[in-house]
């Protein structure tokens, strides 16, 4: 009785295995989702680390009603302080003015310009490049969105409130790379409140560093463009 026992234990041993055998391995931990702001933070640092070896031109067109004003070249280098510095490029040709009051109105109307692109090119230098603690700052704040890859491969972080109260700022970034192709920015000018687009457009070295190769700011109220092409990249003493 007790050999006829076992023998049914024994024969049972494998149905008695069987759920072990069957258990799943364990699930592998879902993968960690990219930190594309994180990526993009320190793409935009190193690629401004990398341009302070650069020399380049500067061409900044402005334009009222789509006729050009004004046309200036400038040779740009950083500086021991770590700024930008200009250089101009040859001397504006002088411009005839009619007599009379006639001139003093054209006069006026110049300064008029004069006085709105400056402002406008301002605010191109406090939005190019985008600052890495003032995009951190606006995720701490939750002012900064991501939008999901689209089909070509492109996520956007869009930031509220980048510089002012009420202004946007867009970078648009290949999401398998994290290198930046464009920003656009919805902003206005301080004294008149007029509302101000920019597009920057970016190009890359064959090493991956990127830098703003065309930057176009529009004020529709005064019908003021201003668009400046930054070509012409060199190493400092190449």
């Amino acid at each position: 009785m007790r050999l006829r026992t076992m023998a049914v234990g024994i024969a049972l041993l494998p149905f008695l295995a069987l759920p072990l055998a069957a258990q799943a391995p364990p699930a592998a931990p879902p993968a960690a989702k990219p930190d594309h702001v994180a990526a993009i933070k320190q793409s935009l640092a190193a690629s401004t680390a990398a341009l302070h070896q650069y020399q380049w031109i500067e061409t900044t067109t402005i334009s009222i009603k789509g006729e050009v004003k004004s046309t200036v070249q400038d040779q740009c280098y950083y500086g021991a302080d770590g700024g930008i510095q200009k250089v101009p490029i040859g001397a504006p040709p002088p411009e005839k003015s009619p007599r009379g009051i006639r001139g003093k109105i054209a006069e006026n109307k110049k300064e008029d310009i004069s006085d709105s692109a400056k402002e406008a090119v301002a605010l191109v230098k406090q939005y190019v490049p985008p600052d890495p603690q003032r995009i951190e700052a606006a995720k701490a704040a939750g002012n900064l969105s991501i939008v999901p890859p689209d089909p070509a491969g492109n996520v956007k972080v869009v930031i509220k409130n980048y510089l002012k109260a009420g202004d946007s700022l867009t970078i648009a970034a290949n999401a398998a790379t994290n290198r930046i192709g464009g920003i656009t920015v919805a902003t206005f000018t301080d004294s008149a409140k007029e509302a101000v687009g920019l597009q920057i457009t970016y190009s890359a070295f064959p090493d991956g560093t990127v830098y703003p190769a065309q930057v176009d700011l529009t004020v529709k109220q005064e019908n003021l463009n201003v668009a400046i092409q930054n070509s012409g990249y060199k190493k400092t003493g190449g």
